[in-house]
């Protein structure tokens, strides 16, 4: 079973950056996809990018395009989602996931999402 533990949450002005932490353990890194997912005050979760389980291939959601980048260290265990230039709406728990069932070229979408952390809360004033 995948364990995924986020951290680097917190609470940032309008306009700071933040890089949130996702360990990974449970299963083999290289066979797991990954993404972050976030769900805002009284929202539905949202997609907002993932990563190959190759790390060639990424995919953001519109709002945040240009302004996060999804990564992975595969020595390490982690993915990383580094938030630059963060606005009050980005305001939400924030989740790391995986997905354990596509090949090594696909960027998984929020359905594709099998396994999740806790979460880590990032909240921006403005």
């Amino acid at each position: 079973q995948v364990q995924l533990v986020e951290s680097g949450g917190g609470l940032v002005q309008a306009g700071d950056s933040l890089r949130l932490s996702c360990a990974v353990s449970g299963r083999t890194f290289s066979n797991l996809a990954m993404g972050w997912i976030r769900q805002g005050p009284g929202k539905e979760r949202t997609f907002v990018a993932a990563i190959s389980r190759s790390g060639d291939n990424t995919q953001y959601a519109e709002p945040v395009e240009g302004r996060f980048t999804i990564s992975r260290d595969i020595a390490k265990n982690m993915v990383y989602l580094q938030m630059n230039n963060l606005k009050p709406e980005d305001t939400a728990v924030y989740y790391c996931a995986a997905d354990q069932t596509h090949g090594i070229w696909y960027v998984p979408r929020l359905p594709d999402f099998t396994s999740w952390g806790q979460g880590t809360q990032v909240t921006v004033s403005s």
